[in-house]
């Protein structure tokens, strides 16, 4: 898992929009209505929040993957989305870029103390309350990357790989999210930094 302490990753700091979940909670919107339509996402980070399971996906990035870093009092993923597939109600698929983020509040600034990026395939069941991860699909480290990435992503291989490079954009939504989940749980934050970098002004 790569980590977060990468020398961009404060350059730009940002996150994604009016969808996000902190630590457990998430407000998801309505599912759109195309039942079995795969939903090819354009080569561009996107902000959640368009489909019933992105609930679900935030859940996952907290509760499993956010806990496998080192604790810190406010967990904020950052989930973004490269494909959907909800043809199967009982296999929904989503491929993505998921980041997720562990943070400290230190008087008006949320300091990073871990975090970092998990590609791969998401499989969702839908249940009774909405979706539920079952299984994750995730893209190898080290030697394994490459191969593993291209085998996960099949024809989405190459939507991927733009959107992770769009660091900018990546950054970018990574400091909305931000400053939604600050708005939303009425935190005192105005800055966010990464550590060995200056805070960055979250949106207001």
């Amino acid at each position: 898992m790569k980590n977060l302490k990468k020398s961009w990753m404060l350059a730009a700091i940002l996150i994604c929009g009016a969808c996000l979940v902190g630590c457990g909670n998430k407000t998801a919107k309505e599912e759109n209505g195309m039942e079995n339509a795969q939903t090819e996402v354009q080569a561009e980070p996107q902000v959640p929040g368009t489909v019933m399971y992105d609930a679900a996906v935030n859940d996952y990035l907290v509760n499993v993957i956010g806990k496998n870093y080192a604790e810190a009092e406010y967990c904020i993923p950052c989930p973004i989305l490269v494909s959907t597939d909800d043809g199967n109600k009982e296999d929904v698929l989503v491929w993505g870029d998921f980041w997720v983020f562990n943070y400290d509040l230190s008087g008006d600034t949320l300091k990073t103390v871990s975090g970092g990026n998990h590609p791969g395939l998401m499989h969702l069941k839908k249940t009774a309350n909405g979706y539920e991860v079952t299984a994750f699909d995730a893209v190898e480290d080290g030697a394994g990357n490459l191969e593993s990435a291209k085998r996960i992503f099949g024809d989405k291989f190459d939507s991927y790989q733009e959107i992770s490079s769009l660091q900018e954009k990546r950054e970018d939504m990574r400091l909305r999210l931000t400053a939604d989940y600050v708005k939303e749980h009425g935190l005192s934050a105005t800055m966010l930094q990464d550590y060995g970098w200056p805070a960055v002004a979250l949106p207001q």
